[in-house]
């Protein structure tokens, strides 16, 4: 699912950057950012349609895919079969997520909030492993995220949190 090898080539032109001059993958990271607010607008148009009766909102819809679509097109450039919907889908689950998770902090329901934001945080690094093409997207199904264990994104043995902290490290949003 995972290729080790290309993790480690990774890995090691990372490293190679923080001595020299760094990745800055910040713009791709608040598009992406910007896609998963507009599958949110996309669903609240639905479901305001739904609620009120009003079609409008539902003429709404198309006008935001269409941007939506043009946006995506900028993050994922190379895909085969599947890989632009599970590109979409991955961004959206996780800004679901994020959104369920933060309502339940507002609850003070912090440990399943805290589980909520480490699947969503699963999630987006899945969405850029498959970008960067450390992922092989046909076999995405075969990853387990509800493990009962400490959360995988600290856990750096399992290429599973190798590939969080090597994506954690290339989109540094913060970097100017």
């Amino acid at each position: 699912m995972i290729d080790e090898k290309k993790i480690k080539d990774l890995i090691e032109k990372t490293k190679k950057m923080e001595h020299g001059e760094k990745l800055d993958l910040s713009s791709d990271q608040d598009l992406s950012i910007a896609v998963m607010n507009l599958i949110s607008i996309e669903e609240h148009l639905f479901f305001s349609g739904g609620k009120t009766g009003k079609t409008k909102y539902f003429d709404l819809i198309n006008e935001v895919r269409e941007m939506r679509k043009q946006l995506l097109k900028k993050l994922i450039k190379d895909y085969e079969g599947e890989g632009w919907c599970i590109g979409k889908h991955l961004l959206a689950a996780s800004m679901r997520l994020m959104e369920v998770a933060t309502k339940l902090q507002t609850k003070g329901e912090m440990d399943k909030a805290n589980e909520l934001f480490n699947k969503a945080y699963h999630l987006y690094n899945l969405f850029w492993g498959m970008n960067l093409g450390l992922i092989n997207p046909g076999k995405l199904q075969e990853v387990e995220l509800d493990k009962k264990e400490k959360p995988i994104v600290h856990e750096e043995k399992n290429l599973f949190g190798k590939l969080s902290n090597v994506i954690g490290k290339i989109l540094d949003c913060c970097r100017e």
